[in-house]
């Protein structure tokens, strides 16, 4: 029988975190994974769209193998995540996914990954339709009973909310950007935002929906959020592109087609200014990361924020609401 994978079950973004019979846990800064291994086979490692990770991560693969039974069905939940002295470093995760052969090799000896698992989803049976509650419990018996170690790590988890709000403020140092809410009695619901994230907000996510400069050499960018009514709105643009982020970008930018949601629009060179930017716009599909200050006004930042990096692990729907 085929072991059947099933989607992965998503977070609503909020801006507290939500009171009463819930557990907590860490939310990393990582790539969402999914751990496959079916009775007897080797593992494979699937991304939340279901893209194979397991060449870039066969360190984790690896080990999965080693430590897990294998005699059973077994589907892990859970984030890659690599670290650079003390802190996660998204960047350095990224590289795996282009790297091939002796680059690999030593990118996997240089920079290790990790595997924080923090759900299970199949171990001998199937177990979607079980409560967080019941899952959780059967993974910390797995991490105990095993002795599982680094590279596999179990995902901290507290059902008090105060301690969870103190996490998000004392582990932000090393990259862990807030926590994410999951109801005790709930079931794993594939592809449904039934979990709750708030981050500790000093970056933000928004779409990249127009660019200064030309596709194939952008220079800035145009940020934007979709609002209640499904209407993409400007939410600020940045000032000149770092090399590294600029040429990432020109690589993953299509033009826009005609039905562009800013189509016809022009936009100020600065807030107030009349001067309008020269801008080209572009298929409004690539998230990114970004820094700005707390003048926000309506859902814009007012002063010229700082593009960090594109969020290859995000879509358009992963990003807060214009004005949140």
């Amino acid at each position: 029988m085929v072991l059947r994978v099933p989607q992965v079950m998503l977070a609503r973004a909020a801006d507290v975190l939500p009171d009463g019979p819930y557990a907590y846990e860490a939310k990393w800064d990582g790539f969402r994974c999914l751990a496959v291994r079916p009775a007897g086979g080797r593992t494979r490692l699937l991304s939340r769209k279901g893209t194979d990770l397991t060449r870039a991560f066969s360190d984790v693969a690896a080990a999965v193998d080693r430590d897990l039974p294998g005699d059973q069905d077994e589907i892990l939940d859970g984030e890659l995540v690599v670290f650079a002295g003390q802190r996660l470093d998204f960047s350095r995760l990224q590289k795996r996914l282009s790297r091939r052969g002796a680059a690999l090799a030593r990118e996997i000896a240089e920079a290790p990954a990790h595997y924080v698992v923090f759900d299970v989803l199949a171990y001998g049976e199937g177990l979607t339709a079980f409560p967080y509650r019941r899952r959780r419990d059967l993974l910390e018996h797995v991490f105990r009973d095993l002795a599982l170690g680094p590279p596999l790590t179990l995902c901290p988890m507290t059902l008090n909310r105060a301690e969870a709000q103190t996490w998000m403020t004392e582990w932000a140092a090393v990259g862990i950007e807030g926590c994410v809410a999951k109801a005790l009695s709930q079931r794993y619901e594939e592809d449904r935002r039934g979990w709750t994230k708030v981050r500790q907000r000093t970056t933000h996510e928004a779409i990249v929906g127009a660019v200064t400069g030309t596709v194939r050499r952008p220079a800035g960018v145009l940020l934007g959020r979709y609002d209640s009514r499904g209407r993409l709105r400007y939410a600020g643009r940045s000032v000149p592109l770092a090399t590294e982020v600029r040429e990432d970008l020109a690589e993953r930018l299509v033009p826009a087609a005609d039905d562009h949601p800013w189509a016809g629009y022009t936009f100020s060179a600065a807030w107030g200014a009349r001067e309008a930017l020269h801008t080209t716009l572009v298929m409004p599909e690539i998230v990114a990361e970004f820094s700005g200050d707390t003048a926000v006004d309506q859902g814009r930042w007012r002063h010229p924020v700082r593009l960090l990096r594109l969020r290859v692990d995000l879509e358009p729907a992963d990003v807060p609401a214009f004005g949140s």
